[in-house]
């Protein structure tokens, strides 16, 4: 029997960010309004709160750029201007596009019919239970947990390297390298933690929705049974593999320029990120991969029987010359001519089990790649390649 709430869920209504514990936290503290919910106004405030201190008491310190006595400024440590700048406000922004983009293709379930009548209280029930879990506090309390432990680690062993540019001498730690340890690097913790439970909540959804009965169409020229509309899905979490890999691509180009680490050296760790955040953004679409293989075992089964008794209605009635009196298959204006009933079967035999096109390839290789991709181009000579374009043009 369905609860009240599962019977009024409505997929507008639909998110995994809004009303989650962190969200009802900063709502509470104001840093959501009481209408609406803040994502520009919070990615300014986060990055400036994790940012700013650290320029500012680097700047008291005259260890903001590069001068005598000073051999890595905090310009220099770009790993750290990538995370207070860039992926702070990126995993912040990615809420307003998961706000958006969620309800649309969980409408598209009930639209397109995947969703029967008499599926619709169990598909509802499915979202019910994922919002249960959104609202869990389980899941934050190891998310914070897990930040302590980390925050403490740091602060019992601190690399110095990252902290140097703060000022500190001997063993004693400067202001600034207390608020990178104390307040930057938990609030982008907190923020890439985050986007693992949704990205894990947002697993256990489609991962239960594949468990459904759905009504495929092995036929759709979407060549995914009419699955084709979940392409959408990878823009929920474009920014966290962006941002991820901007971080690290970052850090690595601070070991590049100041410690003379060459970039080859750096491939083998590039090639296993690139992996890693493939396969992290390939991973919710292939819950549908076994449903979609069945089905297409059918379907083929299905249109070559029926591909088999139209051909042999067709061999009687035209080769062997036989009357075929009233053969509602020759008439079907649904089948039509032998043509167009092999096309069927080839859309059938061109369904594809996993759901991958270029359009999701896209929307994961290339925000994994880009910043690997700027980090690799520092190392081409800029002024030489412009010269050979220019002459080549030229």
């Amino acid at each position: 029997m369905l609860s009240k709430q599962s019977r009024q869920i409505h997929d507008a209504e639909f998110s995994l960010v809004r009303n989650d514990p962190f969200y009802r936290l900063q709502r509470r503290i104001g840093l959501i309004p009481a209408n609406g919910d803040g994502f520009k106004r919070r990615a300014i405030v986060y990055a400036l709160v994790a940012w700013l201190p650290l320029v500012i008491t680097s700047w008291l310190a005259g260890t903001v750029v590069e001068s005598a006595g000073i051999a890595e400024p905090l310009l220099g440590h770009i790993g750290i201007h990538v995370r207070c700048l860039v992926a702070i406000p990126l995993l912040i922004l990615a809420e307003g596009l998961a706000q958006r983009t969620t309800p649309l293709f969980m409408h598209e379930f009930r639209r397109t019919g995947l969703i029967s009548e008499a599926q619709t209280p169990q598909f509802e029930q499915v979202l019910a239970n994922m919002l249960w879990l959104r609202k869990q506090a389980l899941p934050w309390i190891i998310i914070i947990g897990l930040v302590v432990t980390w925050t403490a680690a740091f602060l019992l062993t601190p690399n110095r390297d990252e902290i140097q540019w703060a000022g500190s001498e001997n063993r004693s730690l400067a202001f600034g390298a207390w608020w990178f340890l104390l307040v930057t690097r938990p609030i982008f913790s907190v923020l890439l933690l985050a986007w693992i439970w949704r990205l894990l909540l947002l697993g256990i959804l489609l991962f239960r929705i594949a468990r459904l009965p759905l009504q495929l169409v092995a036929m759709h020229p979407d060549r995914f049974a009419g699955l084709g509309f979940l392409d959408r899905i990878p823009l929920i979490y474009s920014p966290f593999i962006f941002a991820v890999s901007a971080v690290m691509a970052g850090a690595w180009a601070h070991s590049v320029f100041y410690h003379a680490v060459p970039v080859p050296s750096l491939y083998v760790q590039m090639a296993t990120l690139l992996i890693v955040l493939v396969a992290v953004g390939l991973a919710p679409l292939l819950v549908f991969t076994p449903m979609l293989l069945q089905a297409k075992k059918k379907a083929l089964l299905d249109y070559g029987v029926l591909l088999a008794r139209h051909g042999r209605a067709v061999d009687a009635r035209w080769i062997a010359q036989q009357d075929v009196p009233d053969y509602p298959m020759l008439n079907a204006p649904e089948l039509g001519p032998v043509a167009d009933i092999q096309a069927l079967y080839q859309s059938v035999a061109s369904m594809r089990p996993v759901i991958i096109n270029k359009s999701i390839i896209a929307k994961i290789v290339l925000p994994a790649a880009l910043p690997l991709l700027v980090l690799v181009a520092t190392q081409w000579p800029l002024k030489s390649t412009l010269s050979k374009l220019l002459f080549t043009l030229l």
